[in-house]
């Protein structure tokens, strides 16, 4: 079962977010197994993301290696919301 996730991060900065991306790619986690899905639209003032992942533990293997880049750039990604996916439609 697929799962959304969603990071209400209204004080994260495009600027954070960039160097988040930055450095995931360096340590070799930009496009990481499981992720199915990534999106990042700005509100609030903030850069917020959604992604669908295809398992909890896809998602707790990523977060060792992303929350340790988010704690160094003092970026909150606030709490995340988590749901199951019930339907993807593309295009």
């Amino acid at each position: 079962m697929a799962l959304g996730i969603y990071f209400p991060a209204p004080s994260f900065t495009k600027e954070q977010y960039d160097e988040v991306l930055h450095r995931l790619e360096a340590a070799g986690a930009g496009s990481p197994p499981g992720r199915s899905y990534h999106c990042a639209f700005e509100g609030g003032g903030g850069v917020h993301v959604f992604d669908v992942w295809e398992s909890q533990e896809d998602f707790d293997k990523f977060g060792e290696t992303l929350m340790p880049i988010m704690g160094e750039l003092g970026a909150d990604p606030g709490e995340p919301q988590v749901a199951e996916i019930y339907n993807v439609i593309a295009r």
